[in-house]
Parts: structure tokens; C-alpha cells; sequence
């Protein structure tokens, strides 16, 4: 364990406009008579987050930052609300994507104003007046935190006071109500159709803020609009927005120490080092987005919709012409193979007609992929994977099955996603709507390959196998080329 290290307390990356003077001091006194302690990096995000300019209006009326997991980003929430409740008196609309998040900060919130010196009042009575009391709603899904300090209680009236409402987002939720405050928590999960429902419940406010705080977006995550702001911050396009964020640029290696001080400010701090030690880090992509904060340069939701899928899919099969092609994948994690054929159609318009003709473990071996290459016309066998590979090409030779081999290198691989990627926009592939193939299809993810912008694919999700895809996109590179034109030769005597 590194003694007495900690985390590097500056963003990495970050947009803030210039600024002379903030009331993030306010908000950070009163936060620290809690028996909480402000970091030093939440002290700097507190001052950004409330720089004011001359008139006192807030210079970033859109303030969106991005931090690894269990950093403390939902703290910086709790210093803004408490201003806003005590300081600002501002209608606060605090959202998140899960219920429980939302109950989650609620307690925090409550927790924060007890250690301060507030009381709940459970029962307030009308027309009497309060003093340091506060009063909550603690119904799931629907929390409402209400200052009563030197206010006559008024059930009717919630404008004399701050007010804060804790609600999961949806695509309705905010309409016709207004805020001084919008907070979205979890903003890799905030889509454009929620936006387009919570962006103007703050523009009737005197003084408008939105804060949007969360990690990068991961392979379940639907959100858009807070990469959106980060790109418009960091290409400085933005207007009275900023962005702050503890990131890599590119895939780094998980065991790295180092990475993880640069980009987790509380690391040595609230978070300890042998935590993070003991994350599991087998999915190195996940690990670098919420660990390392990556932000992929692709959207990690499928690439490819079950609606996108189905509609290549033939009502009957269609006539072939040629020879199969034949793809094979062994799996990355040493457990499945896959194999797929491709063939061209007799149509008007030819198309390449793909199915998967199985996919078993490795360890069950290969006399199946031998039977069917043997007792098929297959003009060429395209395999890649190094659990298998070579293996499988020794059996080939060693029975006597005369095919074309083709291994593939890192170019090849990368040409032939390129094929399947243009072949899907041009609908010049069919299949037979075959449920292996489609599962793997609709829930796959983009994967860098190499340094140059290609790119393979992944899987979406658990148990789903994306040899069985890959497989297939071999098939097809090798039947969508285009013959060589041999020119005709003349010889002369």
C-alpha cells in the first residue's frame, strides 16, 4: 500500500469559464459543520460549480462532471442542496435514474441537516413559526425535503422557503412545474426524451442552474445528453455550461497504480487502495469506464437492433449460387467455437445469405467442423483464434480435406468488420432469422482494434457469445471479395 498518497485532486480534463467570485465557500462551510469533511477536490468542483458573475447570476447555468465510482460525487449534491435550501431558498428538483438512488441522497440530504444543528418537525402546524426545522416526505419515489427556518408553516404554500423533490426520472416528469435547481444524478442514464421533458421546468427561475453528475456511460446505459455536454464543453461550443472529469483518453492497463491516483481523487482518502485491489478487473473495458473513467468514442448500446436485424431476414430461402465460404471462431476466453457459412444468392439484386452451423466448447473438439467442411462444398475456410487455430488447420491437412486456409491478421480482421458493418447499411446480407445468430447480433457492442479507428465487436451482455457473430462476419469477408480479373494473355510462337 502506497503510505500517505493520494489521489490527484484536480480534473484531468475540464471546461470552466473564468470567474472573479463564487458562493462555493458558502456552501462548503456549511457543509463542514456537518461531521463531514470536504476533499480538497469537492472544495475546487464546489467553487466552479457556484462562480457568479458581476450580478450575482450563476456563471455556469449547466455544470455537468464525471468521476469513477465511489469517489463521494453525490457530497458536492449535498453542498449544493443545502445552500439552496438555507442560502438560496430554491425549489430544487433532484433526480436520478433508480428509485433507490434517488431515497438514497433523500437520507443523505436529511442526514446532513440533522448533523448541522436542524430538526425535523414531523407534524408542523399551520401558522406556526419555525426556526433550524425542516420537515420531510419520505414516500419512495416521491421525497420532499422542506426548510421551515423563520417561516410561518403554510401546508399550501411551499414559495417562502427552500424546498427540495427527490423523483425518478421519465419521459413526463418535471412538466408544468418550475425550479431554480435541476439536479440529475446518474447522467449517463439521462436520454434526449427525458431532457426534452426536465430541461424547461428551470427557465421561468431568475437564476437557472442544471448540474449533471455521474461515470461515462457503460454497455447498459441509454443516456446521451451528458456526452453531448461534455463534447460541446471540451470543443469549447458550449454557452454558460462547464464539464470536469477524472479520465483516461485511451484503454490503459488495469493493474496500473499509478492510473489509479490520476483519476480517483479520493483514493488514499475515503477510498482505499486495497479496495480497488480487490475489484474484479476481467473486463478490462468496464474496469477503465468506472474505474479509470474512459469515455468510449462509441455508443455502447447494440450496434446492430433486433428491428435492424429482422428486417434482413428472408421469408423462404432463396436460391444460392457458388460455393460456401466458411468462417470459425474460437472464443477469446478459451470456451466456445463458432461456425458459420456464407453464400451468394440467385437474385436480381445478389445478396450474401449467412447461418451459423453451430457453436460448441472447445474442449468437445473438432471432428464437427470436420464432417461439415468434408461433406459441404466449400470453396474457402477462413479461422481465427489462437485457443484453436492451428490445431484445427494441422486436422484439416492431417484428413485430407482440400479447402483453401485462410488466417486472418489484425488488417484482415479489421476489413472484414469494416465489410459487415458496410454490408448491414446497403441491407446486402440476408439470413433465415436464426435465434443464436440474431442474439448475438442484436446484443453486441463496438471494440477498438488497433490504433487507427478499427474496430471489432463485443458482447452487450453476460452469456451472450459473440464468436457466433464473428464467425459469420468471416464467412462474409471472404464471399463478399471480388474475384481478380486475370488478363488475357497472348502467346506468340
Amino acid at each position: 500500500m502506497s503510505e500517505n498518497r493520494i489521489g490527484r485532486q484536480t480534473p484531468t480534463n475540464s471546461f470552466i469559464i473564468p470567474y472573479k467570485k463564487s458562493l462555493g465557500k458558502q456552501a462548503i462551510d456549511l457543509y463542514n459543520q456537518s461531521k463531514r469533511k470536504a476533499m480538497e477536490w469537492q472544495e475546487i468542483q464546489m467553487m466552479d460549480i457556484m462562480a457568479v458573475d458581476d450580478n450575482g447570476q450563476w456563471l455556469h447555468m449547466k455544470y455537468g462532471y464525471s468521476i469513477p465510482r465511489r469517489n463521494g460525487k453525490s457530497e458536492i449534491l449535498i453542498m449544493r442542496e443545502l445552500w439552496g435550501l438555507i442560502y438560496g431558498k430554491e425549489r430544487i428538483m433532484h433526480t436520478a435514474h433508480r428509485t433507490t438512488t434517488s431515497t438514497a441522497s433523500y437520507e443523505k440530504l436529511k442526514k446532513a441537516l440533522d448533523q448541522i444543528g436542524y430538526t425535523e418537525v414531523k407534524r408542523p402546524v399551520k401558522g406556526k413559526a419555525y426556526e433550524k426545522s425542516y420537515t420531510a416526505k419520505s414516500q419512495q419515489g416521491l421525497e420532499t425535503v422542506r426548510i421551515l427556518d423563520k417561516n410561518v408553516f403554510d401546508p399550501q404554500n411551499d414559495e417562502d422557503g427552500g424546498i427540495v423533490y427527490f423523483r425518478t426520472r421519465s419521459g413526463k416528469g418535471g412538466l408544468g412545474e418550475g425550479f431554480d435547481l435541476l439536479i440529475i444524478d446518474e447522467a449517463q442514464d439521462y436520454t434526449e426524451e427525458q431532457e426534452s421533458a426536465l430541461q424547461y421546468t428551470v427557465t421561468s427561475s431568475s437564476n437557472p442552474q442544471t448540474i449533471m453528475c455521474g461515470t461515462p456511460p457503460t454497455a447498459v446505459s441509454a443516456g446521451t445528453v451528458s456526452q453531448a455536454l461534455r463534447e460541446e464543453c471540451l470543443t469549447g461550443e458550449a454557452e454558460s455550461s462547464g464539464w470536469a472529469e477524472w479520465s483516461v483518453s485511451d484503454m490503459s492497463d488495469v493493474n496500473d497504480r499509478d492510473i489509479w491516483y490520476e483519476t480517483n481523487p479520493s483514493l488514499g482518502l475515503t477510498l482505499k487502495e486495497r479496495s480497488v485491489a480487490s475489484e474484479n478487473k476481467k473486463n478490462e473495458i468496464d474496469f477503465n469506464i468506472q474505474r479509470f473513467g474512459l469515455w468510449l468514442s462509441y455508443n455502447q448500446k447494440s450496434e446492430i437492433s433486433e428491428d435492424e436485424w429482422d428486417n434482413l431476414q428472408v421469408k423462404e430461402l432463396p436460391e444460392f449460387r457458388g460455393s460456401l465460404f466458411v468462417g470459425i471462431k474460437y472464443g477469446h476466453d478459451g470456451k466456445n467455437v463458432a461456425m458459420s457459412i456464407a453464400v451468394k444468392t440467385k437474385e436480381s439484386k445478389p445478396r450474401v445469405f449467412i447461418e451459423t452451423i453451430g457453436c460448441k466448447p472447445i474442449k468437445k473438439g473438432n471432428d464437427w467442423i470436420l464432417d461439415f467442411i468434408k461433406n459441404s462444398y466449400v470453396r474457402k475456410v477462413v479461422i481465427d483464434g489462437q485457443n484453436g487455430q492451428q490445431l484445427l488447420i494441422d486436422e484439416l491437412k492431417d484428413a485430407d480435406i482440400d479447402v483453401t486456409i485462410i488466417t486472418p491478421t489484425v488488417k484482415e480482421i479489421i476489413n472484414a468488420n469494416a465489410t459487415f458493418q458496410k454490408s448491414l447499411f446497403s441491407c446486402s446480407i440476408c439470413h433465415n432469422g436464426q435465434p443464436s445468430l440474431k442474439q448475438s447480433a442484436s446484443n453486441c457492442v463496438k471494440r477498438a482494434i488497433g490504433s487507427n479507428g478499427g474496430f471489432g465487436y463485443k458482447s452487450a451482455k453476460e452469456g451472450i457469445e459473440i464468436s457466433i457473430l464473428d464467425s459469420a462476419i468471416l464467412a462474409l469477408w471472404q464471399c463478399s471479395k471480388k474475384k481478380k480479373k486475370v488478363a488475357n494473355q497472348r502467346i506468340l510462337y
